[in-house]
């Protein structure tokens, strides 16, 4: 039953970053107009806008202009109802599983921006700083001197690569990585990053090799960061006693 309602719920929520994504790079309101649609303006009926179903039901496409309806809809709906369904499972019904979800959906709003506009707003890891911080705090999830060491890592590895690379990377994703160490703190903030690395390097690699992208061509690294926050956040424990059991034997 906690399961069905975290789907459920992150379906809805999904929903509502589907408007962050859309409305706050273009500094729109979040709340008004109501949802429309964004080629006729029309403004959408309730049944049209049940996460996940109205898409299918309407085959991506405005029910008065026929005007396609982007995918990113759709995933972020989906991908948002199965991480918060993993979050109830991995995690349970306790006061960390609300720090998880509000983690889970800054991420999932910074990764769909950032593909779609290569931009990561402030809007969003700022208060997830503070937030992760005071959260951490009053759960005692994440220790007070792990969390100000987390911010501290994410936050100045990036900086260090900004002034090495002399901005191969922006201030985005120094900001995001603080957010990630104030949540996660430092331990897991680097094998995020650490993971974020790999994963990031293969796939550009492959985008290289297959000549969809150039050596200069930008690729957005906070979804890599995003994936290694989950990563992380559900398996960082086992991950790490995998990697250090190898030297233990």
């Amino acid at each position: 039953m906690i399961l069905a309602l975290a789907f459920l719920v992150g379906a809805a929520v999904g929903s509502f970053l589907n408007v962050v994504t859309t409305r706050l790079p273009r500094k729109e309101n979040l709340v008004r107009p109501p949802s429309h649609c964004i080629s006729c303006r029309s403004l959408i009926r309730w049944y049209d806008n049940i996460p996940i179903l109205s898409f299918l039901w309407l085959r991506g496409r405005c029910r008065d202009c026929h005007a396609p309806i982007a995918w990113r809809y759709l995933a972020v709906e989906a991908v948002t109802a199965g991480l918060f369904w993993l979050a109830a499972w991995r995690i349970g019904w306790q006061i960390e599983l609300i720090l998880a979800l509000l983690f889970l959906s800054a991420l999932i709003a910074i990764t769909a921006i950032d593909l779609e506009h290569q931009l990561i707003p402030d809007r969003i890891t700022l208060p997830g700083i503070l937030l992760g911080f005071l959260a951490n705090l009053l759960t005692g999830k994440v220790s007070l001197v792990d969390s100000i060491f987390g911010i501290l890592v994410g936050g100045g590895t990036f900086f260090v690569i900004i002034l090495v690379s002399r901005g191969g990377m922006g201030g985005g994703d120094m900001k995001l990585g603080a957010m990630i160490g104030a949540f996660l703190g430092w331990r897991f903030t680097v094998l995020t990053i650490f993971s974020a690395v790999l994963l990031g390097g293969a796939i550009a690699a492959g985008l290289f090799l297959a000549g969809i992208r150039g050596r200069k061509d930008p690729i957005p690294f906070g979804p890599f960061l995003a994936i290694g926050s989950v990563a992380s956040l559900f398996w960082g424990r086992e991950i790490l006693r995998w990697y250090f059991s190898g030297f233990a034997s």
